[in-house]
């Protein structure tokens, strides 16, 4: 029996499991859901579990806020051994004594808070002349890449016992958290890679108030319906301007408005009766669409 999927708009934040790639969650959740339409911000590796927002139908339009966002993660390395890949799917290929005490621990951390320098790793989703560098590493290919500025907003060092150091991670777009892992270890003089990898928040979404695919399965479809949060969700600090069906009708056929809201120019989620439709674009008094929901 074939089976129906549905119009169903809002975000999911899901827990994505162990093994399961980004797309094979997005297709599980999506399938589970019945919708028509989903995409997921932010990719997380197979061996990472934790936050993968799910954006079902329009709100996809609205997603990119996630993709440039702040990100915060827990991380498990292991001192003493680097790897091919820099996580626990590679082979070993040293190994060194781990000599360094909580006190060198500290030290070497506090070198990797606030903007720092990465090495992009070639086992990355990158692209370099439109393909993934880690397809290129896989025919034994190196690519040659550049530093790239991120910035490491919080490293709290969690726990630090014999060759296993666990930390929590809150970082700029564009930061490889192995990377890190294997800086951290180099510096410290002993090497190390990762072994864990869990995020637990992207800008103000947090883990604490995601579902598993366990809790999702149990539920009705209605219940499941009700963890979905709405499409303005995704900007709660974007000011807020209700209109009325007159000007929502000029926005639709491109029309700009003129408006003394009292806000700064940028972007603003506008409002009709209702509710959400969509964001708009202040400049000076005018008022432009800028992504408006589907009639």
């Amino acid at each position: 029996m074939a089976r129906t999927y549905r119009a169903l708009d809002g975000v999911l934040l899901f827990d994505k499991p162990l093994e399961l790639s980004s797309n094979d969650a997005l297709q599980k959740v999506r399938r589970l859901f019945q919708a028509e339409k989903a995409g997921h911000t932010g990719t997380l590796d197979p061996l990472a579990t934790g936050l993968l927002p799910i954006c079902f139908g329009e709100a996809t339009k609205f997603s990119n806020a996630l993709l440039d966002a702040d990100k915060t993660y827990r991380a498990l390395l292991r001192l003493g051994q680097t790897t091919s890949t820099g996580d626990a799917e590679g082979e070993i290929t040293a190994e060194h004594p781990v000599e360094a005490g909580q006190a060198e621990v500290d030290a070497v951390l506090a070198r990797f808070r606030g903007e720092i320098q990465q090495l992009p790793p070639m086992h990355s989703a990158l692209k370099h002349q439109g393909k993934p560098l880690y397809e290129y590493i896989r025919k034994g290919e190196t690519i040659e890449r550049e530093l790239r500025n991120v910035v490491i907003h919080e490293l709290v060092l969690n726990s630090f016992s014999g060759n296993e150091m666990d930390i929590t991670v809150r970082c700029s777009k564009g930061t490889y958290i192995r990377t890190l892992a294997e800086d951290i270890g180099a510096a410290l003089g002993c090497g190390a890679h990762l072994i864990g990898l869990r995020r637990t928040a992207i800008a103000h979404f947090d883990l604490r108030d995601g579902y598993n695919w366990q809790q999702l399965e149990a539920m009705t479809g209605a219940e499941r319906d009700a963890c979905v949060l709405p499409l303005d969700s995704l900007m709660p600090d974007t000011p807020k301007l209700q209109l009325d069906t007159v000007q929502i009708k000029r926005l639709a056929q491109g029309q700009r408005l003129g408006l003394d809201t009292g806000f700064p120019d940028g972007k603003i989620c506008l409002y009709g009766p209702q509710g959400f439709i969509g964001t708009g674009l202040l400049q000076g008094r005018r008022l432009a669409p800028e992504r408006l929901l589907s009639e």
